[in-house]
């Protein structure tokens, strides 16, 4: 039976899980630090977009159990956008950093798994880093992926470890070394994926849409997204805004 919190999804057999930290996309709730660059409408679109070629990205990975980790106001819209073969859960606790802490205590509490925490809005990431991810957890206690700003793409790990994530920091450019910090203390073993980026700011989306036009099959909605989208890239471009 379904609680009010999780919806069920086929399998769970996998020792290897990937789950996404998403949130549903509400116009003024996800990718905000974009508004003042785009539409609220478009940055939601956006946002959606980036979502379903996250998820493409996971379904990609074989023999990899797929979930979302969310907050629990937005269960029910996720599990209607992303259909019947993904479980959604819901967080406990408010946040990025309860969100991650929830995602290892629920996925890690039955058997013994290689379970990955991953952002929303990495889709033209290479399958291979994820796969690269699972491979590092065979020998490490933990895994993360950096971002160029100072911050984590993906965590992984093989146990829950409840005081490894705390909001302090969250989604600032300590955020990394402050996980490092707490890692040491702990004294988990880790391992590291290549450095990337997600897309906050407009920078981000300008990177992105440039290797998008190159290469669009790596997220092929989002490179849509882009596409119809492309007076408003070339402004961000130029520094200028008819708005």
């Amino acid at each position: 039976m379904e609680s009010s919190s999780e919806t069920a999804a086929p399998g769970g057999t996998s020792d290897r899980v990937l789950v996404i930290m998403a949130k549903a996309p509400r116009p003024g709730t996800v990718k905000t630090r974009l508004t003042p660059s785009l539409p609220l409408q478009a940055v939601t679109g956006f946002y959606r977009c980036l979502l379903d070629d996250t998820l493409a990205l996971a379904q990609s990975l074989g023999g990899v159990e797929i979930a979302i980790m969310c907050p629990d106001s937005d269960v029910h819209e996720l599990a209607d956008l992303v259909g019947s073969g993904v479980c959604v859960v819901a967080q406990k606790g408010q946040g990025l950093a309860a969100g991650l802490t929830s995602v290892f205590a629920h996925f890690t509490q039955k058997h013994e798994r290689r379970v990955i925490a991953f952002n929303s809005d990495s889709p033209h990431l290479p399958g291979s880093v994820l796969e690269k991810a699972f491979e590092t957890l065979a020998v490490h206690d933990v895994v993360v992926g950096p971002t160029y700003d100072g911050g984590y793409y993906l965590v992984g790990a093989n146990a829950s470890h409840p005081t490894l994530f705390v909001s302090d920091g969250m989604g600032t450019s300590s955020a990394l070394e402050r996980l490092l910090s707490r890692l040491r203390v702990l004294e988990l073993s880790l391992g590291f994926t290549d450095p990337f980026y997600d897309i906050d700011v407009a920078e981000d989306l300008i990177q992105l849409a440039a290797e998008l036009q190159l290469a669009p099959a790596r997220a092929p909605r989002t490179a849509l997204w882009l596409k119809h989208w492309g007076d408003a890239m070339t402004q961000l471009r130029t520094g200028t805004d008819d708005r």
